[in-house]
């Protein structure tokens, strides 16, 4: 059904969630590529997972946007974050997905504000969908920092905290890359397959 007097601030939003949604598809294909290269396949294919999920949501925003009478266009593609180790992308991705949670929140609330039942419903669904990706990206961090500081019974300096064993960090969902295995065995501590 075509709303001929659809809300603009809808609009906007739809708008600025496609640009960011399909940036974060970008992203996390990019990043997948990247890691493949490390020698990280698992760590690869979850991030095409993540890509296929955000891929899902364009095509819910495109559908929607096609409902209110809109054509849908993706104004605002931003570079994909890369960094140095998994750590640094699951910070920036952490990061990225708290920016889709305050924009489907604002988008949620407008909504409701107007009375404007159907959209808040779609807006609410992306939003807890958001909400359950931005808690899970940074269990793995907190959850190998702590592992890491019961392993060396002390913190270590920022660079070496990914440094635990690579057994450790996949059953934590956290992947290294193999030059932080090697800072492992630089640092005297028993590496375990």
């Amino acid at each position: 059904m075509l709303y001929a007097n659809a809300d603009q601030r809808v609009l906007g939003y739809l708008g600025r969630a496609l640009s960011l949604e399909l940036t974060a598809v970008q992203q996390y294909s990019t990043q997948a590529r990247r890691v493949a290269t490390w020698g990280l396949p698992e760590a690869a294919e979850r991030l095409r997972h993540e890509a296929g999920e955000e891929m899902g949501h364009v095509d819910r925003i495109i559908g929607r946007m096609l409902a209110l009478g809109t054509a849908p266009n993706a104004s605002m593609l931003r570079p994909a974050s890369l960094g140095q180790s998994l750590r640094d992308l699951l910070l920036a991705n952490h990061a990225f997905e708290q920016e889709l949670v305050r924009l489907y929140d604002d988008a949620t609330r407008h909504c409701a504000r107007m009375g404007d039942h159907d959209n808040r419903v779609f807006f609410e669904g992306l939003l807890e969908e958001e909400r359950r990706h931005g808690d899970e990206l940074p269990q793995p961090c907190g959850e190998l920092v702590a592992v890491t500081a019961l392993f060396f019974e002390k913190p270590l300096e920022e660079d070496a905290i990914v440094v635990v064993t690579r057994a450790r960090a996949v059953s934590c969902g956290v992947f290294v890359q193999p030059h932080e295995l090697l800072l492992e065995c630089m640092v005297g501590q028993q590496q375990i397959p």
